[in-house]
């Protein structure tokens, strides 16, 4: 496993680095200070190192990323003509990062053409080579973060609560990303969305002919899950006859498609999420209380925004810079005063309701986000 050592004043940029590098499978160390970073490095046998700049890392005998926030071409050429292999600039495009990690700690062509011994199968790329961070240094997304990399490498079943928008599906798709089935599929269901006379059909799947719509055989979500994992998003608005037949696949690891009395054999790991309280639904006779208890192994509580209004600041950062760079336009600045006015609305839609705005400040306002904006379009 390459070691990376991201050597950055930001505690929050450092950290989402490390989460990214994580889950493609390098190990990372981070240091705020090249004193520290140089110290680090007589301990322990890094692979490369990302920085700011080369200043003071040329006796390391490593290979330099600088990841910089200059983007002009005399920082590029400085920066290479002192020993950089690459010059990203911020923020970061994480596909070219990572190209540029392998290419520069890539073995020896002899190696690279040696027999292999194994069958490797690659990242589910699809999934895990784009999940966006869970940003914020609050307290409670912090635990949040923690119980993740608790969590991830376990086969424990997870149930995820929160309201709508808090960020329940980025929660599944780190523990996913982060466990030891991330090279297997990721399948979502919205229990919400499909109605419930076809809510069997869609997670067991059905046989030709089982009803009249169904002309030819179909998998449902949880054969296209195995050796995976399911992520069963709004659970709480499943019907009872759909919820014993997801008890008996959970207690006994085996399904059967609508339409048939065969049996078939399932790995997967069920991940949950619900915006409803199920202790009160269980009490009302419309949740089944020991698929509660199959489910509900671990409880993660993914934060409303209104408790987390510290972390407003560093998301609207982030969607300024995300967005800005999916429109391929300059980086729009906001004033210190609009984010605190920001930070003061209740956002009853969450961290959804949060990116909209700021996606519509970036489409309808000047270089410079203000206050005056903020009255208008918010």
């Amino acid at each position: 496993m390459a070691k990376v050592l991201i050597l950055e004043q930001s505690k929050s940029v450092r950290n989402n680095l490390r989460e990214r590098l994580e889950f493609e499978g390098f190990s990372t160390e981070g240091a705020e200070t090249v004193a520290l970073a140089r110290k680090m490095c007589e301990n322990i046998a890094f692979d490369i190192i990302l920085s700011d700049s080369t200043d003071g890392l040329s006796d390391t005998n490593l290979p330099v990323i600088v990841l910089s926030r200059n983007n002009d071409i005399d920082s590029a050429v400085e920066a290479v003509r002192h020993g950089a292999v690459d010059f990203l600039t911020k923020p970061i495009d994480m596909n070219r990062l990572l190209k540029s990690i392998r290419k520069a700690i890539a073995p020896p062509v002899e190696e690279a053409l040696a027999p292999r011994t194994k069958n490797v199968r690659p990242r589910n790329s699809a999934e895990c080579t784009t999940i966006e961070p869970i940003v914020g240094e609050s307290e409670a997304i912090i635990r949040v973060r923690e119980l993740i990399d608790k969590v991830a490498q376990s086969e424990a079943r997870v149930l995820i609560t929160g309201e709508n928008g808090t960020g329940k599906e980025l929660v599944a798709k780190w523990l996913h990303c982060k466990s030891s089935r991330a090279d297997a599929p990721f399948v979502e269901v919205n229990c919400a969305a499909i109605p419930s006379e076809l809510i069997e059909s869609e997670l067991f799947g059905h046989e030709r002919g089982a009803f009249t719509s169904a002309i030819k055989q179909r998998k449902g979500k949880f054969e296209q899950a195995d050796g995976g994992t399911l992520f069963m998003d709004e659970i709480g608005d499943m019907s009872l006859s759909a919820q014993a037949k997801v008890l008996r696949a959970l207690q006994e690891r085996k399904i059967s498609r609508v339409g048939s009395d065969r049996d078939i054999e399932v790995d997967v790991r069920v991940i949950a999420a619900t915006n409803k309280n199920l202790e009160k639904e269980i009490s009302e006779g419309n949740f089944r209380e020991d698929l509660y208890h199959r489910i509900g192994v671990i409880l993660i509580k993914v934060p409303p925004l209104r408790e987390r209004k510290g972390d407003v600041a560093i998301l609207v950062d982030y969607f300024l810079k995300s967005i800005c760079r999916e429109y391929r336009i300059p980086v729009k600045s906001i004033e210190t005063q609009a984010v605190a006015m920001l930070s003061e609305k209740q956002w009853s839609g969450n961290i959804r309701e949060l990116r909209n705005v700021v996606e519509r400040l970036v489409v309808l306002t000047d270089n410079t986000i203000t206050t005056s904006d903020i009255e208008r379009y918010c």
